[in-house]
């Protein structure tokens, strides 16, 4: 999505999206691609097994572990600020993308040899550590890559990599948690020799564009007032906050849905990979219908869809197949339609020598937003109840979203990109 008062610097500007067959994303886009799928297997093992293993195996309470996933979760969107403004100074983005990837690689290592709770929960953070590093280079070197009108398609491409191994992760920690009993050391080696994978992939296959030159008046400006005279951008972070504070998490989603159908606890490490699949399906068709009708309304009607979905758990639909259907297919199209879709908005609006630290801007205040909207939701619900909670987060982001679109509305006489 992308808020521009001047057309100049609206993605209307972009080249239409080449007709007929689709030429290949760029070599670039694919192997960043493998290096997330490959590093998403190892990171989404330890996720599905995390919280047995803290809380059941070594005894941390549940509110322990919520109060460390929050801390982690904040600490990430403030790191992707250091990792784009390093990135953007040195011109390495490769280099800090690797830094990151391999912080992440050495911390499936460190969880072989911690055996308390608290010393689990510093390497999980500096495990964040590397994600927040590896972000918003990454993107940067996603957006760099490719023409301008071409960027709804290559991160719905990216995107679909990385939910692939979102996918494959569980099932692998899964089918390693059959094939050996309580082993959780088995599922950390596993995890720690795909994360090196990773790493290696990035430093055999990535390459990194050259050295843009300084955008027009940008030379010598302290880059955060750079950023701050991009209408677009200014108008996108303030957007992405808006409709972040009121985006329920799909965590929350999943508890709620649980309630409704009365699901064994077995059952439940199921519910994301049904959204992950839809979300890998999805990413790129919605990619490239962001980069032919408009990235704005697809980023809008994404965060429908997540209305959708909450209205859906809201509704006295009957408890069944139809239900979770529903609700998981929306959740995953909601992903489709944000994720990827925010970043190919944002980075045409953005000087090459300052794109890195733009993305992270943006990443950080929608990464805060949500956070703080998660602390709001969980109070609401402990104050009122899982119904109310739900139904006023509908009512909130119901207006957000229309606030939302009634101000940044294109005229009507710009083309379908604008």
């Amino acid at each position: 999505m992308y808020l521009s008062t001047s057309r100049a610097a609206d993605i209307a500007a972009d080249p239409p999206a080449p007709k007929g067959p689709l030429r290949a994303v760029p070599g670039t886009v694919l192997a960043l691609g493998m290096v997330s799928l490959v590093t998403d297997v190892s990171a989404e093992m330890v996720t599905a097994v995390l919280p047995l293993y803290l809380v059941a195996g070594l005894g941390m309470s549940p509110l322990a572990f919520g109060a460390l996933d929050g801390l982690n979760q904040g600490a990430t969107a403030l790191l992707r600020l250091v990792g784009g403004r390093v990135s953007d100074r040195t011109n390495r983005r490769k280099l800090v993308a690797g830094t990151g990837y391999a912080i992440s690689a050495a911390c499936k290592a460190a969880l072989l040899a911690v055996t308390t709770p608290w010393s689990v929960a510093a390497v999980l953070a500096a495990d964040r550590t590397g994600k927040g590093l590896r972000t918003a280079p990454r993107d940067a070197l996603i957006s760099l890559s490719c023409p301008p009108g071409e960027q709804g398609r290559a991160f719905g491409v990216h995107r679909a990599l990385d939910t692939a191994g979102a996918l494959l992760g569980p099932l692998a920690a899964f089918g390693v948690l059959w094939v050996a009993v309580d082993g959780y050391e088995a599922v950390f080696t596993v995890s720690c020799c795909l994360a090196v994978l990773g790493v290696l992939v990035l430093a055999l296959f990535v390459r990194e564009s050259p050295a843009p030159a300084p955008a027009a008046g940008t030379a010598g400006t302290p880059p955060v007032r750079t950023l701050l005279r991009i209408p677009g951008l200014r108008r996108l972070c303030l957007t992405a906050a808006v409709l972040g504070l009121f985006t329920v998490g799909d965590a929350f989603l999943y508890l709620l849905l649980q309630r409704r159908l009365d699901l064994p606890t077995a059952w439940f490490p199921l519910l994301p990979v049904g959204t992950a699949a839809v979300f890998l399906l999805a990413a790129v068709p919605v990619g490239r219908l962001a980069d032919r009708l408009g990235r704005h309304r697809v980023f809008l009607g994404g965060h429908g869809l997540l209305l959708g979905a909450c209205l859906l758990l809201l509704a006295p639909v009957p408890p069944g197949p139809a239900l979770v259907l529903g609700v998981l297919g929306l959740v995953g199209l909601f992903y489709a339609a944000t994720d990827g879709v925010l970043m190919a908005a944002a980075g045409p609006l953005l000087p090459p020598g300052l794109r890195t630290t733009g993305l992270a801007v943006l990443q950080t205040a929608q990464a805060l937003a949500r956070f703080a909207g998660s602390l709001l939701f969980g109070a609401a619900w402990t104050l009122w109840g899982p119904g109310p909670a739900l139904a006023a987060a509908a009512g909130g982001l119901l207006l957000a979203l229309t606030a939302t679109a009634l101000a940044t509305s294109a005229p009507a006489e710009e083309p379908p990109g604008a």
